[in-house]
């Protein structure tokens, strides 16, 4: 555990180290070449039961408690209810005691990080999305601005701003969906926060939705990339511009599946992808058309009625 290999006094190699002391000691000169040393190691010292955890260092700090993991509840109610009568009103009341000193914005927080850890277990995103939204909640709650908003709201904003933040591909719609908030509603609070915030959200490119949407529809990775080869195209021809990046990320993805002989309905990707059938045929429209694909899509149609007849 130490890198010492010689004794400076007496160039001995006979060393020990003392890890009760945190020493290094020379055994032939006694010099203590270095002391109180810190052990990084893991606490796995003292008495334990079969059924504890070999371990004392407690759960990590988590932004998405509303404490933060630090504080020492009473106890959990099932583990109150194995005491007898007398000591179970006990802990209940110091439990209810606990509760009611809380500050407001201690009890907003406990209702709101549990609410934000739902969200983001419903649409499987990742930790650091959901440490990016407490943190965003925290510093909206503390300055106020939660007033005249319902925490719900808030909340499925600071997701869908987190989101943003680390080009997570997650749609108004689905976050309106695993919140049970209006779209409008998530929209207005996310533009309030971003403007009092001043936070600097690079908008949503068309290319964070293709991965996701094409492993949902099972597309091949052919697919996948003849989609962003036409998204490139259409960005060149500045057909991305005033358009939902979902949108035209699915209706380049439709196409790449016809061209690459990958029956999907445009019914199926308009629900991958959260838009109306209509939004998908006006896109592969405009795709077919301004980028001069009529003739490839000719050509396969050609080639499966080919094949169909054989």
């Amino acid at each position: 555990m130490t890198h010492v290999k010689r004794c400076p006094e007496c160039n001995s190699i006979n060393i020990t180290y003392d890890e009760e002391h945190g020493e290094v000691i020379c055994n032939d000169c006694g010099l203590i070449i270095e002391e109180k040393m810190v052990d990084t190691g893991a606490d796995m010292g003292g008495k334990f039961d079969k059924s504890e955890k070999k371990g004392r260092a407690g759960a990590p700090i988590s932004m998405q408690k509303f404490d933060k993991g630090l504080t020492t509840n009473v106890g959990e109610i099932s583990d109150i209810y194995k005491l007898d009568t007398k000591q179970t009103r006990k802990f209940l009341r110091l439990k209810k005691w606990q509760e009611r000193v809380s500050t407001s914005i201690e009890r907003n927080l406990r209702l709101a990080m549990a609410e934000l850890r739902r969200i983001t277990s419903y649409l499987n995103l990742p930790q650091v999305v959901g440490d990016e939204a407490a943190r965003i909640y925290n510093y909206v709650l503390q300055r106020g601005f939660v007033r005249g908003r319902s925490m719900e709201s808030v909340i499925a904003a600071c997701i869908y701003a987190a989101c943003r933040s680390y080009k997570i591909p997650r749609t108004l719609d689905e976050i309106a969906q695993a919140s049970d908030m209006e779209r409008k509603e998530i929209g207005r609070t996310y533009r309030f926060i971003i403007r009092r915030l001043t936070i600097k959200v690079k908008p949503s490119s068309p290319n964070d939705y293709i991965s996701r949407f094409s492993s949902i529809l099972h597309l091949s990775p052919k697919t996948q990339n003849h989609a962003l080869r036409i998204l490139k195209k259409a960005d060149d021809e500045e057909l991305t511009s005033g358009r939902g990046p979902a949108g035209i990320a699915a209706a380049a993805l439709y196409v790449a599946a016809l061209l690459n002989d990958e029956k999907k309905t445009q019914r199926e990707v308009a629900d991958v992808a959260g838009i109306t059938e209509v939004t998908i045929r006006n896109r592969y429209k405009e795709l077919i058309e301004k980028l001069g694909l009529e003739e490839k899509m000719k050509l396969t149609e050609i080639d499966k009625k080919g094949k169909g007849n054989k």
